[in-house]
């Protein structure tokens, strides 16, 4: 077997890491564990370890003969051939809200797998990832921070965030060029701010379209006239200079909430 460059294939090597990410996870007997991009199982094998019911997804068909080798017969474990970013979550995981995602995540399907489970699948409570540091600095990351942006607001709206374990690159093969993390986000039981999100989707993907320019700017460009996005801007406490990698979640949504033509609260827009 060969590692595709392709597909983002960096497998872990070192047990002692994935019992850690295990620990980390705070995964027993008793959890229902989600484990996208299983490889050859080295995290498979930790998991099944600690007594959880596992479903391992892995979207290359010569890799998934070789992970039912190693933990196929094993008692609550369930290998799936499947592309994570088109599977139907809802019917896969079946009824109850206590999935937890335990996973070397490939580092060409980070990002859009974890926003599109935060946005799509309730039943995923928690959610422990390893990836590229940059990656789960961003996830995670607060106003003023280098990595700060449109997916960090997005995370935020939907979890709390942490970087819970840095990792070097010598316990991955092929050996990647950056270090990595392991990056833990637990769902919010209620988004902490009331609006309209598809409101709150445009301010924020116009505000971060172009850095370093001003959200008034950014709010003409949403098409607004000078004086329109000056009272949004006033009437949320916002500096007209302001840029948006300056303002948090709180900020955006007010400015949503005052959109001229807009709804202002409930949080019945779109769910992505």
């Amino acid at each position: 077997m060969r590692p595709t460059k392709a597909l983002g294939q960096h497998f872990l090597i070192d047990p002692n890491l994935a019992r850690a990410i295990v620990a980390d996870a705070g995964i027993g007997p008793d959890d229902r564990v989600v484990e996208v991009g299983a490889g050859f199982g080295s995290l498979t094998v930790a998991l099944a370890a600690a007594g959880a019911e596992l479903l391992a997804v892995e979207f290359d068909r010569g890799l998934v003969a070789a992970l039912d080798e190693v933990v196929g017969g094993r008692r609550g474990v369930r290998v799936l051939h499947a592309d994570a970013m088109h599977i139907d979550w809802p019917a896969t995981l079946g009824e109850g809200n206590d999935w937890i995602v335990c996973a070397n995540l490939p580092y060409n399907l980070a990002t859009p797998l974890v926003l599109d489970l935060l946005a799509g699948v309730p039943a995923i409570r928690r959610l422990v990832v390893m990836v590229q540091r940059e990656v789960g600095e961003r996830l995670i990351a607060a106003p003023g921070d280098d990595g700060y942006g449109a997916v960090s607001v997005r995370v935020a709206y939907r979890a709390s965030g942490a970087i819970v374990r840095r990792v070097p690159p010598e316990v991955f093969w092929p050996r990647p060029k950056v270090d990595s993390v392991v990056v833990r986000l637990d769902r919010l039981d209620v988004p902490p701010v009331e609006v309209d999100v598809a409101a709150l989707w445009s301010v924020i993907e116009a505000g971060f379209a172009e850095r370093r320019k001003t959200m008034r700017n950014a709010l003409r460009r949403m098409g607004l006239s000078l004086e329109e996005a000056g009272d949004v801007l006033a009437s949320c406490g916002v500096s007209p200079a302001a840029r948006a990698e300056q303002l948090d979640l709180a900020a955006f949504a007010c400015l949503a909430r005052s959109l001229p033509g807009r709804a202002g609260a409930g949080g019945a827009g779109a769910a992505s």
